[in-house]
Parts: C-alpha cells; structure tokens; sequence
C-alpha cells in the first residue's frame, strides 16, 4: 500500500515534469508541472483536447498510448511536425521538450489558431501505419500478447498448434530491459538465424507495474526460460547451452563455431518462452513421490490433464490409429520389443486401453526413488533424484534466509550467482558471497516451481531448477483459435472445439 501511495503521486508529476518552460510559454505556470494530477488537467489545457481524455489517463496501460497522443500535441504546438520531431517528442521527452526550451526562438503556437501543414497522402499513410504499430505494440507490451504452443509439454491441457491470448497485467506487465527492438517480434530478426533482434545500447533494471494479482498455484504461466541467458546460435533453446557444455566441454562449445555456432548472452526479456504450470509458490516446500506431487506435505491436485509414459503390451497386433485417435493419443508407438508399444496417456486414454481385447497390460514408467538422474536439477550427486521422485527442496522467497553449506549450495547456487548479481566462490570448503564468508543467504526475489502436465515429457523446473520472479511474462487466459499440425484441413485440423476456451 505504501508503495502505491508512492507510486501513483510519482506517475503522474513525472510525465510534466520537463515541461515547465512550455508551460510558461502557454502562458501557465511552471510550477503547475509539479502537482500531481492537476498538471495533466493543465496539459490538456494548453493543447485545448476534450476533458474527457483525462478519464483515459486514469485506465493502466491506455494511458500510456494518450499520453503520447499529448506529448505530440505538445510538440506541435511549438511547430514540430516532421515525423523525426514528433518520433523524438515521444521517444525522448525528458531530453527533447527542455533542449526546446533553451531555444529562444520556439514560440507557443495555439491549437486554435495555427496552420498546421497540409500532408501528402503518402504521409497520411505513414502516420497511419505508426499510430496502428505504436498502439499494438502498447497492447502486446502492457496488456495482451498473442502466442502459440510449439512443443507437448503440456498435453493435453494445451495442444501443440494451439493459439494463446496471455495477459500482461494478470501480474503486471513488465517493463522490456531492452525497449529498442524490432516491433513484433522476440529474439531474432525475421528470416534470420542469428540477428539479433534488439538494441543493447539501452538496459533497464526489472520493473513490474502494478497488476490485477499474483501469480497463484496452479495457473498456467507464461515465463522466459532461466536456462536460457546464455544459448548456442546453431541449437537456440531446444538444447540447453548448459547441457551442450556438460557434454562436449567449454572449450570446445566456444571454440567449434561450425557445430555450435556463436555464444551470445540474452537479456531476460529476449529469452525464449515457455509455458508451463506453477505448481509451487515462494516458501513452499515442494517433493514428488511416485509421480505425485506434494506441496508443504499435502497432494497437490492442480486441473491439468496429466499424461505419464506407458508401457503397453499387446498379443502382437498394433492398436488400431482410429482408436488412438478418438483417445486423443499423439505420442509414442512401437518399441524395440516384439509386442510392447509406449505411449503417453492420461487416465482416461490408459483405462481406455487396458479394455482393448488386445491388450494384455499397461504399465506406468515409473523411475524408482534413490535412482539418480544426472540430468535431473541441480546435478549434483549427493541429490538422487529424478523425473519421478524428487525433492523435498524448499522454493525461495523474498527476504527468506535459509543456511548455507556445501549440501545446500548447489540448490541455490544459480539463485545467488546468476539471478541475485552476487559474487559467489568456494575456498577450501567455506562459502564466500562478494568477498565476505557466508554461513547463511537472503533471498532478494521470489521463485516459482514450474511443470509441464505431460509429466514425462517436459522440460521444465525439474531439469533447470527456480523461476524467478522477473523471468514471468503473463497467464495463460484462453485459445483462440487451434490448428493439429499433423492433419489436413480435410482430415480436421481445425479443431472447432478448442476455439474461445478458457485455459485451465
């Protein structure tokens, strides 16, 4: 509430701050620049706009758009019409309307009386298409974005080939680290491999504007990806550049550029996304047991459809595709013993199956406790771990401390290093944080625990540990539309069903 109280006073002084010279020049104060609230009345005064756009600065998001809507009028008030003028009025305010100022010559131009130039329709145009690009670019930044589900990880409550609407201000939008970027797209330029699709001559610190909640148990997230600061130009995301170094070694990934390409670093807002489900909140202790998982000692029963990987053993025949097909089963097939086929199955597709006269069993994959996973977070042999049996490990949360020692450090190694900024080393068995020996470590962010429902195939926090709070993106809302990538249009790719569903 503080913070709100803060917040709000400060939001709106900033943004007439600059302009107390322009408000002079109009005839007005300077020091009426400085009253929240009220010095936005006065702007809409000088630049003689309806009352009514107030209403509209008062709406998160949309405000942003009129305010530059204000800040152009304001420019053109001073006789700044060219593009390039009013591309600098928006773009930088702070720097342009006080450099205006120290020119003697700008004179204030009333909105009533000036002559503002005739444009040319290949001008008329050009605003145009800049006012439909600034406002969507506002909405998918602030409020909606659109995204598609590219991989299985989350059958069958999201299907590959289905089209998202994720909501910004669910939790609050972000404010990009990297605001110079090539609109509408993420992390690289189109019909291009490797270029890089924004600017890093402009770096913000995280800040999250205020939202509608928080992220709750159970949503389906839309996040960055945490193993993904550094990647691998030849492989993206879909190898992790940790596991290309674990495998083939440092030197060799740095030094091979025919085989791995460049390594190149990824501010948090260009890392790929992923979507998965937070099944744990900060300062909750999370361990699965069996394939089940419990969180502060209780199942947590989230509503995903989960699938798990299935052993199923016929007489020899293969089941029939069109059974397969009406049970929605996508994954699996053949294995490499007569008879015994894998697939991915929800409860409903595996009680389905153990019913065909065919059939002779249906096991589940299920990898035994104490069976260690090297691949398994955090990759460390004292944690026999795996993709079925995993934890109790304890979810990190703002301004918790938990002790540090050589059996709890690579839990939280990454946390403390990577994503907090600290300084970390190991000398002769001590722990030291920024030069300081530390026995203990407060946590300066929160961290979600996120699982895909197909259990047995995602990558997720299972593999590459914590969330943090500044890598989440949105909430998954609903499907607008969705499209089966392995059917024709003949052959129903259009899933109807699926069009304008809520994501659960």
């Amino acid at each position: 509430m503080i913070e709100l109280l803060i917040f709000l006073p400060l939001s709106f002084t900033l943004p007439t701050l600059f302009l107390w010279v322009q408000f002079e020049k109009a005839g007005r104060k300077g020091w009426e620049t400085l009253i929240p609230f009220y010095n936005l009345y006065v702007f809409l005064l000088i630049i003689k706009k309806p009352l009514w756009w107030y209403l509209l600065l008062l709406f998160p998001f949309i405000n942003v758009f009129m305010y530059m809507l204000m800040l152009v009028e304001m420019a053109k008030c001073f006789g700044k019409y060219s593009l390039g003028e009013q591309f600098l009025s928006v773009v930088f305010p702070f720097f342009y309307f006080p450099y205006l100022a120290f020119k003697k010559d700008e004179k204030f131009l009333d909105p009533e009386n000036r002559q503002e130039p005739k444009k040319s329709a290949a001008r008329e145009w050009t605003d145009a298409i800049i006012f439909a690009v600034v406002a969507a670019m506002i909405i998918r930044t602030f409020l909606i974005e659109a995204y598609t589900i590219p991989t299985s990880s989350m059958e069958k409550s999201l299907l590959v080939g289905d089209y998202l609407f994720v909501s910004k201000i669910a939790y609050g939008p972000k404010v990009p680290n990297t605001p110079l970027s090539f609109p509408f797209v993420h992390h690289t330029m189109p019909f291009t491999k490797t270029v890089k699709s924004y600017l890093e001559w402009i770096e913000f610190p995280y800040w999250r504007l205020p939202g509608l909640g928080t992220v709750h148990r159970n949503d389906a997230v839309v996040f960055n990806y945490p193993d993904g600061d550094t990647v691998s130009t030849r492989f993206q995301s879909n190898i992790s550049y940790y596991q290309l170094v674990k495998q083939y070694g440092r030197k060799r990934v740095w030094s091979d550029k025919k085989n791995f390409g460049d390594i190149i670093y990824r501010p948090v807002d260009k890392r790929e996304n992923f979507i998965k489900r937070c099944i744990g909140l900060p300062g909750d202790s999370l361990q699965i047991i069996d394939r089940k998982v419990f969180i502060n000692g209780k199942e947590n029963h989230d509503p995903g459809k989960k699938e798990f990987e299935y052993k199923v053993y016929t007489n020899g025949e293969s089941i029939n595709p069109i059974v397969l097909d009406r049970l929605n089963v996508t994954e699996g097939g053949r294995s490499n013993i007569a008879g015994r086929f894998v697939y991915m199955l929800t409860d409903e597709a595996r009680d389905a199956i153990k019913k065909l006269p065919i059939v002779k069993s249906v096991e589940v994959f299920n990898v035994p406790a104490g069976l260690r996973d090297p691949e398994i977070f955090p990759q460390d042999t004292a944690y026999k771990w795996n993709r079925d049996n995993y934890g109790p490990i304890y979810i990190p949360k703002k301004g918790a401390t938990i002790a540090l020692n050589m059996k709890t450090l690579p839990l939280y190694r990454r946390v403390i290093r990577v994503y907090e900024g600290n300084d970390l080393q190991v000398k002769d068995g001590k722990i030291f944080i920024n030069g300081k020996q530390a026995n203990h470590y407060t946590f300066k962010m929160n961290y979600y625990w996120m699982m895909g429902d197909n259990r047995h195939n995602s990558a997720d926090s299972r593999y590459w540990g914590f969330v943090p709070e500044n890598h989440i993106e949105g909430k998954a809302v609903f499907v607008w539309m969705s499209l089966d990538p392995n059917k024709s249009i003949l052959d129903g790719k259009i899933r109807w069903g699926r069009f304008f569903s809520f994501v659960h």
